[in-house]
Order: C-alpha cells, then sequence, then structure tokens
C-alpha cells in the first residue's frame, strides 16, 4: 500500500462469527490514510462479517486498532463518534422520509461534536449526487436502487468518516449505474477519506482500488497491490473469467467497471 504513515486501520489475528461458528480465521489487514482498499470473495467468504466486526456489530477476537486506538473494547456509537462509517448492503434507509430528512439524520456525528456548520455537509452531498438534490423532498422508498444506494453513501458522507466502508455497493445495480457508483468511489479518493470496498464484482472494485485483499472461507487467500491482483493467473481464472484472460490488457486500469 502507499504511504510512509502508519495505516489508519489495521487488523491482526482477528476472529469473529456467530454463536459457535467462527467465520473469520486470523484476518490480518491494513488500510493506508487516504486509499482504497478492497476484499474480494465469493458469496459466504466472511466479506460483510468482517465490516460488521470492525463497525462493533459483531463481536470480535484479536486485534483491531484505528488511528492507533484500540477499537477492541468500544462499542458501535464510539466507533462512529471516532470517524468510522458504514454502508451495509441493504442500505437500511429510511424509506417513509424525504431524502434530506435521510442525510440530516446522517449528520448525527457532527451535531453530537457540536460543529455549526454541520448542515453546510449536505451541499458538499448534493455536488456529489445531483440527483439527490433533484429528489430531496423525495421518499427515500420511492428511489431507484441506484439512487438508494447513492442516499446510503451520502448519509455515511454527513458524519465526514476517517474510514468508509462499503459493503457490496454494485449489488443488484444494472452495469451503467454500477460503473456510475464505482466512478464516484474513484471521486471520494480525492477528498481524503479512506474505504474499504467489499465487493463481489472484482473487476470493478480491482480496477478502483490500490490495495486488495481475497478473502476465502475465512482467511486472507491473497492480498497484494490491486494492479497486480488483476493480472494474476489465480484471481483471472477464478473472479475475473476466461474472457478477461484472453482479452488483458496489462495494469488495472484496463479493467472496464
Amino acid at each position: 500500500m502507499t504511504g510512509m504513515n502508519s495505516p489508519l486501520l489495521h487488523v491482526s489475528g482477528l476472529r469473529a462469527g456467530y454463536g459457535e461458528a467462527e467465520v473469520l480465521h486470523g484476518i490480518e489487514l491494513k488500510a493506508d490514510k487516504g486509499s482504497v482498499v478492497t476484499v474480494i470473495g465469493p458469496n459466504g467468504a466472511g466479506k460483510s462479517t468482517l465490516l460488521n466486526t470492525l463497525m462493533g456489530i459483531l463481536p470480535g477476537r484479536g486485534a483491531m486498532a484505528f488511528n492507533g486506538e484500540d477499537l477492541g473494547a468500544l462499542t458501535l456509537e464510539e466507533r462512529v463518534m471516532l470517524g468510522i462509517a458504514l454502508v451495509p448492503e441493504k442500505r437500511e434507509l429510511f424509506g417513509s422520509m424525504p431524502v434530506e430528512d435521510n442525510l440530516v439524520l446522517g449528520g448525527f456525528r457532527q451535531m453530537r461534536l457540536r460543529n455549526a456548520q454541520w448542515r453546510d455537509r449536505i451541499d458538499d452531498v448534493y455536488q456529489l449526487f445531483p440527483r439527490l438534490k433533484e429528489r430531496r423532498h423525495q421518499l427515500a422508498g420511492t428511489l431507484s436502487g441506484g439512487e438508494r444506494q447513492m442516499l446510503a453513501v451520502g448519509r455515511s458522507l454527513m458524519s465526514r468518516p476517517s474510514l468508509l466502508m462499503l459493503d457490496e455497493p454494485s449489488l443488484g445495480l444494472a452495469p451503467l449505474v454500477v460503473r456510475e457508483i464505482f466512478g464516484i468511489i474513484n471521486e471520494l479518493r480525492k477528498t481524503g477519506v479512506t474505504i474499504v470496498l467489499v465487493e463481489q464484482n472484482a473487476r470493478a472494485a480491482l480496477a478502483v482500488a490500490d490495495y486488495a485483499y481475497v478473502l476465502e472461507m475465512g482467511g486472507i487467500g491473497l492480498h497484494g497491490p490491486a494492479a497486480e491482483l488483476a493480472v494474476d493467473p489465480r484471481v483471472i481464472d477464478t473472479y475475473l473469467g476466461a474472457a478477461r484472460k484472453k482479452a488483458e490488457i496489462p495494469g488495472a486500469g484496463s479493467i472496464a467497471a
């Protein structure tokens, strides 16, 4: 990964699961400040479990450090206040409330921090997602799938997080909308926020990420710079498909979102 400073997020020996069923087996993961790190892998590999454990939704054993601070004993709310945000796979919007009210609720952290200008963040979100501004008075439950994903990301950005975790942002979206969502992730990189992106769409994820981890059956099978994994035969065969191998163009930038 890039950067000479210590990583913003450092996970070591992380184990987690549901009851007696352990899903994650000794995960090692780092994310540098301002980088995009992706975790790819098949269904059931433990990708969502990883994000939910980092967020504090699920308990975990092992070391989790955020900006040098131990996350182990912190609650979900305390992690939010530190600057960690999660956009869950199901988006979890308030469907009976207008778009703008959903965004206002996302400003909870900045309100708690007594940032008098916290509402100004809405304008930043509207600049990033012009469609949300057009629909700001529309009920969230009436939005299209792509618009709901934009709103879920925008709501998380209202808290001005240092670490933004995205769980399957392309799930269920049309290809053109997927391309738009990943273009926005690329734009977010320019704001300095660190992004941990969990995705089944390996092609799009590797194209936008700096560093990548392949999660298989609860363990890290491969990891390295995203551009290198994008041309690794093992990743191509398993996640990118034979067509990608036959028409291979050097460099991760050649992989279409």
